[in-house]
Order: structure tokens, then sequence, then C-alpha cells
């Protein structure tokens, strides 16, 4: 039995692999993520990925399977972090509404048993309806997307807010759970 980690402390990554029926450990990764500029470029989150994934996998004493990943919200080729303040959070949303944008991850497994790494991102595109002061703030008040790239967690968002997901929804959670799981296969 191979062991399998997942390097970051994301209960909705979590969540997304064992829906998948993996079996795994959670390690988080102390890899500092902060980004000096936010300007997106595939290459810059698939290194976000990669560094927490090596971070974990450099404290292994034993062969395992590492998976990292990093998840980004883009809009006009600026990535939208995680909010500060609840006047960031409003005003990440505020920008987002009625438009579409990138959801990108970057996806890293560093496999010790063969001495591999494959790094690798998926894009999904979302579409927000027009979201009204009220909506935005209600969401907000009653979600504390504090956490969350681009101030939403998808999953949670109510009835009327997302107009379409083009790609994996997944994705736009945390992770491709497909592609993780063709990574770990492959």
């Amino acid at each position: 039995m191979r062991k399998i980690i997942l390097a970051s402390g994301s209960p909705r990554r979590r969540e997304l692999l064992k829906q998948a029926g993996l079996n795994f450990e959670v390690q988080p990764s102390d890899y500092d993520e902060e980004m000096k500029s936010h300007d997106f470029s595939y290459a810059k989150i698939e290194n976000l990925a990669y560094n927490k994934a090596e971070d974990v996998a450099d404290k292994q004493t034993e062969p395992a399977i590492i998976i990292g990943a990093d998840t980004v919200v883009v809009l006009d080729g600026i990535i939208l972090g995680k909010p500060h303040s609840r006047d960031e959070a409003f005003h990440m949303l505020k920008a987002l509404s009625g438009v579409k944008h990138s959801v990108v991850t970057g996806h890293c497994v560093i496999n010790q048993y063969n001495d591999t790494t494959k790094v690798q991102s998926v894009t999904t595109t979302v579409e927000f309806e027009t979201l009204t002061d009220k909506m935005i703030n209600d969401y907000i008040d009653n979600y504390k997307p504090f956490d969350k790239a681009g101030s939403y967690g998808i999953q949670e968002l109510p009835e009327g807010y997302v107009k379409s997901v083009d790609g994996s929804f997944d994705n736009v959670i945390g992770l491709c759970t497909k592609t993780v799981l063709d990574m770990i296969n492959e």
C-alpha cells in the first residue's frame, strides 16, 4: 500500500479527495505562499503547488506520494487572493459581479516511489449573476469567506449567485480530483 499525503490543511481539498475514494494523510505545507506580484501566470501557480508539495516531500523519512495544490481566482490577468478584510471581500465580489473570471488550480504530485514529479494546471471559467450590494453583504455576513481565494466558495454560494460554470466544478472548490487521480495513476 502506497502512502499518499495531501500537503494542504484545506478542509475542502480533504473532502474532495475523500469523495474520490483516496486513502491519504494530511500534512500541511509550511511553505510561505505570499506573492510579490498579483499578475497571473500559469508558471506562478504551478510553482506554488510544486513548492508546497516539495516542502512536505523533504520532510519524509520513507517514500510517499505527495499532492500539492494552489487555487487562485483570476480577473483580467490579476490574481484575487484571500481577502484581508470585510471591505476587501466586498470589493472583490463586486468586481466579479456579472462577469466571467477564471479559477486556476496548479496541481503537483511528487511520487517518491518512482522518483517522478508531475505538475499540471486546470482552468475553469465561472460567471456570476449581477450581484446587488445586499447579496454581497449577506454572503459575507453568513459565510465569512476570508479564507477563500476571490472571497467565495462556490459550493456555498446561494442560488442565484452563479450564472455558469464551464469546466471542473471540483477545481473551483480547490482541486480537480480527476486530474489528481490521473497524475497519481500515470
